[in-house]
């Protein structure tokens, strides 16, 4: 299909109209979303929602779940957390099946309606397909366009439902083949997850912008889903990661692995590391809590606080890098903040006032532990600056001698494009103010960020490939691949050369350590394929 480009002033005014839709909570950074799947079990949606409970974190706004019942896809989906979806045991029930897929979503393109809620679901005259998606595609205003001109009808707004309509008119004889046809034209991030009547299939971006990983039930049954710490709450054994440009099929045969492309490059979004991932997860053989606690402790050396007293880290992703800076100091690590586990969640509420006060339901000082004390504050990120503002206020009306701000990551000074709800520099405090500028706003006695090069140290990828194998576009302004649709709204950084982009990969990748990779054979074309049987031997 021939895709034609649309003028680049239009789709800058329909960023700035969706933008201005964009609800934003108090944390300044919005999830990704979640997807798991798994086939030839008898209880897949149960599991399913099992695994789907620990990712709740990276998405909140919806749930679904689609089975595969003999061949026949049945959906269950709604607004809510998962637990509020799935309150009445009835719609589990109804999932009956062997295999199943499932989503928690925070929206990063398209409205909040339950249509946009996934797995999303087509019915063919031929077949059913269900489709999840994490992350965001950099193409989708210009592919839906020229889409809908060809006679497309969408249902939702979503761009994930973009890659239905690409299979269903690509020409080639095969599913597997419109499929692959179908990801060599989208572009951006995108971990997507399928489920027809005859096979569960997994796709990641030739980036691997978001993480993807393979496990393995004690029965032999694979599971793909979004991070480790799904696979250790259901009882399932890591085996590897989704690479790059690589294209899964799982039937009841067992995996095999394929790739849609050879054109492949490895830039994982550090703030997985930084931000959006379980402390019990690890990604590409990094855990996350590990290199959570490095990002503090090369804080501590970077931007020490001479007279400190006491380290508090904010609730609750801050906490690894906090306990590193204490570590690092010897300083003791303090719970200077407590955070009500029981608000889901909390937007920007339209008047100072009440910003604060959702702020404070949030999180509360604890007066007995900071009244005259000159406390470090550790937090991961500042996007707007609006929460850490309230909790240093927070924490000198509760008798803080002075707060010093110190941030485990660098300064957020450009827009996220692929699965980060953060697309736009408006609302980015490090985009518009100087360094002082941004102590003043926040009323703290001292700010400090972690440097871009320190961030690469602490993460400590078992990489040797090109680059560093992460994005860390959002600090330094190099984008790993260009931003299609999304170009115009960078035109100014670039016109000042604060900001560039490299092109898409045309070569392979080649990660220094993959453990479970080394016991794989590739086959005569050009696949990987491991039976249904339990793996031995993968480290």
């Amino acid at each position: 299909m021939a895709i034609k480009g649309i003028e680049q002033q239009q789709i800058a005014q329909r960023l700035a109209q969706q933008t201005e839709k964009t609800r934003v909570n108090v944390r300044s950074l919005n999830e990704e979303c979640g997807i798991f799947g798994v086939w030839g079990r008898q209880d897949a949606a149960q599991l399913t929602y099992y695994g789907l409970h620990a990712l709740q974190h990276r998405g909140q706004e919806g749930a679904g779940i689609v089975s595969n019942n003999n061949g026949h896809l049945w959906q269950e989906r709604g607004l809510g957390l998962l637990s509020d979806v799935f309150r009445d045991p009835a719609r589990i029930d109804a999932l009956a099946g062997t295999a199943a897929i499932g989503h928690v979503r925070y929206a990063t393109a398209g409205s909040h309606g339950v249509e946009n809620i996934q797995p999303l679901m087509v019915n063919f005259h031929d077949m059913q397909i269900s489709l999840a998606h994490n992350g965001n595609l950099t193409n989708a205003m210009s592919l839906r366009e020229d889409l809908e001109e060809e006679g497309a009808i969408f249902q939702s707004s979503s761009d994930s439902e973009i890659l239905l309509h690409l299979i269903r008119r690509s020409k080639a004889t095969t599913f597997v083949d419109k499929l692959k046809e179908a990801l060599n034209i989208v572009r951006g991030g995108f971990a997507y997850l399928l489920l027809t009547p005859h096979g569960l299939y997994a796709a990641l971006d030739p980036h691997a912008f978001r993480p993807f990983v393979v496990g393995q039930m004690p029965e032999g049954n694979y599971i793909v889903t979004s991070e480790t710490a799904a696979l250790d709450v259901i009882g399932a054994r890591f085996v590897r990661d989704v690479q790059p440009g690589e294209l899964l099929a799982i039937d009841d045969d067992g995996l095999t692995i394929d790739s849609y492309t050879r054109n492949t490059a490895l830039h994982i979004d550090s703030m997985e590391y930084i931000y959006f991932a379980r402390p019990d997860s690890t990604i590409y053989g990094v855990n996350v809590h590990k290199a959570r606690k490095r990002m503090g402790a090369a804080l501590a050396v970077e931007q020490p606080v001479p007279d400190a007293d006491i380290v508090v880290g904010v609730p609750n992703s801050s906490l690894s890098a906090a306990a590193g800076f204490a570590e690092a100091t010897g300083l003791p690590n303090e719970m200077g903040l407590v955070k009500n586990q029981y608000i889901a969640r909390t937007f920007i509420e339209p008047t100072q006032d009440k910003r604060e006060r959702a702020v404070r339901m949030k999180l509360s000082a604890v007066k007995d532990v900071v009244r005259d004390k000159n406390v470090v504050l550790v937090d991961d990120s500042i996007v707007r600056g609006t929460t850490s503002m309230f909790i240093v206020r927070m924490l000198k009306e509760a008798g803080a001698k002075s707060v010093h701000v110190r941030i485990a990551s660098p300064i957020f000074k450009f827009p996220s494009f692929y699965g980060i709800d953060m697309q736009t520099t408006k609302e980015l405090m490090g985009a518009n103010n100087t360094l002082e500028e941004m102590r003043e706003k926040i009323e703290a006695d001292s700010l400090g960020f972690l440097s871009v090069d320190q961030l690469v140290k602490a993460i400590d990828l078992p990489y040797d490939g090109q680059g560093t194998g992460l994005t860390t576009a959002y600090f330094d302004g190099h984008y790993p691949s260009p931003i299609y649709d999304y170009t115009a709204s960078l035109s100014n950084f670039v016109a000042k050369d604060l900001v560039d982009f490299a092109p898409e990969p045309m070569t392979i990748y080649h990660p220094r350590q993959v453990a479970s990779l080394r016991n794989e054979e590739t086959l005569a074309d050009g696949t990987i394929h491991l039976d249904s049987q339990t793996i031995q031997g993968v480290e």
